[in-house]
């Protein structure tokens, strides 16, 4: 991910961080083990889903296998439904997920068990060069509905108001979804794309645009609007989401079938740990405190 983030850390997440250059520097590992073996059969692991948590993943399997070295961790997106429902059917050993699991799927798949990682907030995002000013959640809803078609309804440039979101195997729309439009409907003209670097991508090469991203993916290539609360702008910042301020916010999971075991136990235990959660807060998001 960029490093150019403009975002404020608090006191609190400076701290996880220095503790965790202690660990990693010490090479302790999750649960006490040592390095594996030279020669003992590779363990393998699987992770997919959401591509919002997909960088903390990759990152902190990345770290993971440099100290164990007969370990084989591979990470992939394809969205949170996706996620859920490999670990369901048997073909991933954790899915990644930026939302809760729907009623169908706990029944469908009753023994999966959700263990939160991380927090996000949700950044409404514009163009750079986009002059309008913060925005409340009912304008925003207004805009991804079709109300509002040029940016001057909102104060901002004479410009045609593009529609830019996720696709419906997304977590982070079913989210969106809910906490922003209220379970109402998208414009049709909405563009759907797959990942929020796609949308990232389409908000940076489209004037008029609005986009929706996961806060990690937020730096000086898009413009990321405050939200008005209370009749008070607040920004999408680590900060914020930890004091509870800004209202786009939610959970970050990791889902296996029943309670984690071997290898997904140990990489779990990594990622909630110092060395962990110095990832996650490297990569924009919010650490569990």
């Amino acid at each position: 991910m960029p490093d150019s983030r403009t975002r404020m850390l608090s006191a609190t997440v400076l701290a996880v961080i220095l503790a965790a250059a202690l660990v990693v520097c010490g090479c302790t590992q999750p649960g006490g083990e040592g390095p594996r073996a030279h020669g003992q059969k590779i363990e393998s692991l699987t992770i997919t889903g959401s591509t919002t948590v997909l960088p903390v993943a990759q990152a902190a399997a990345d770290a993971y296998m440099n100290t164990h070295g007969d370990v084989d961790i591979r990470v992939s997106g394809g969205g949170s439904s996706v996620g859920i429902q490999s670990v369901g059917e048997g073909t991933a050993g954790i899915g990644m997920s930026s939302r809760d699991l729907k009623s169908e799927e706990k029944t469908r798949y009753p023994d999966l068990v959700a263990t939160v990682i991380g927090n996000d907030g949700i950044a409404v995002i514009v163009h750079p060069g986009n002059t309008v000013g913060p925005l409340s959640l009912d304008q925003v809803k207004g805009a991804y509905q079709g109300a509002f078609t040029n940016w001057k309804e909102l104060g901002g440039p004479d410009l045609p108001i593009v529609v830019v979101g996720r696709d419906s195997a997304s977590g982070t729309r079913e989210f969106f979804h809910e906490k922003v439009m209220q379970k109402e409907d998208f414009v049709p003209t909405q563009l759907e794309k797959n990942s929020n670097g796609a949308v990232k991508q389409t908000v940076m090469q489209t004037p008029g645009a609005i986009g929706y991203v996961g806060l990690g993916y937020v730096d000086g290539a898009i413009r990321a609007l405050p939200i008005m609360v209370s009749g008070s702008p607040v920004e999408p910042t680590v900060e914020n989401v930890l004091s509870g301020k800004y209202p786009i916010a939610r959970p970050l999971l990791m889902v296996t079938k029943g309670e984690a075991s071997g290898l997904a136990k140990d990489y779990l235990a990594f990622l909630s740990g110092p060395s962990g959660q110095a990832i996650l807060v490297k990569e924009g998001f919010v650490p569990l405190v």
